[in-house]
């Protein structure tokens, strides 16, 4: 979700010209916040600025508040997220052995993999809406709408979305042409940082994966936390959880 919307930000900024998403790689277009290269970044003095974090709201909010800043959330269904990190963590070589799935997601529900509890994650973010100019979005509103999506979007950062900047979209942000990409597909990054022998970083792109992965118990102990951290949160949008 989050490389996909870098793309479709791309193509934004530059009213559907692909030549900058298809010659520079997406960590330059969008630097990463928590990576050491950012600081070069810190000295681009450009009008829009893109910004990548996976960093909660407890750490960079704060900050954020006291800025101009436009923050866009991008959510995803938790089991899918579950999935899609447990099989990252294959490629990231700067992460753990993630062990059998069933490990990883005891990992996962207790929120001691990277970056913390998705729960604590996303309550973080939303409960900022009220504190910054945040626009929240789903992965799966993205697969459900793309373009209505990048008009709100459009709407949100007041950058104008002609016919050729969403033709564009249409074409570039697909997820066989980002697969495709090497700005976009990771296939740039070294093998001591990546194992490419593992996998493709864009490895499906689907809504509903982890049916193929979970086990009927897990998705019961998967739904009961999920009742118990998040049921009483006035969420946007809500995912099946059958």
């Amino acid at each position: 979700g989050t490389t996909w919307m870098q793309e479709i930000l791309t193509l934004l900024f530059s009213h559907g010209d692909v030549l900058p998403a298809k010659t520079i790689p997406n960590w330059e277009r969008a630097p990463w916040l928590e990576q050491i290269y950012f600081r070069e970044a810190l000295q681009d003095t450009a009008a829009r600025r893109l910004i990548t974090t996976h960093l909660p709201a407890r750490v960079v909010a704060p900050n954020l508040q006291q800025s101009k800043a436009k923050v866009i959330y991008v959510a995803r269904n938790p089991k899918d997220v579950a999935v899609s990190f447990y099989h990252f963590h294959h490629l990231a070589k700067f992460l753990p052995d993630p062990g059998s799935f069933d490990d990883f997601l005891t990992q996962f529900l207790e929120g001691t993999v990277h970056y913390g509890s998705w729960f604590d994650h996303v309550k973080g973010w939303l409960g900022q809406r009220q504190l910054l100019d945040i626009f929240y979005v789903t992965y799966e509103e993205l697969h459900q709408d793309l373009c209505g999506t990048a008009q709100r979007l459009s709407t949100f950062l007041g950058c104008p979305l002609g016919p050729k900047t969403l033709e564009a979209l249409e074409q570039h942000c697909s997820f066989a042409t980002m697969r495709d990409n090497a700005m976009v597909n990771y296939s740039l990054i070294p093998s001591e940082i990546m194992d490419h022998s593992q996998g493709c970083f864009m490895r499906k792109g689907v809504v509903g994966d982890w049916r193929d992965h979970f086990t009927p118990l897990q998705n019961a102990l998967f739904n009961s936390l999920y009742q118990e951290k998040m049921g009483d949160l006035e969420l946007p949008t809500r995912w099946p959880l059958a």
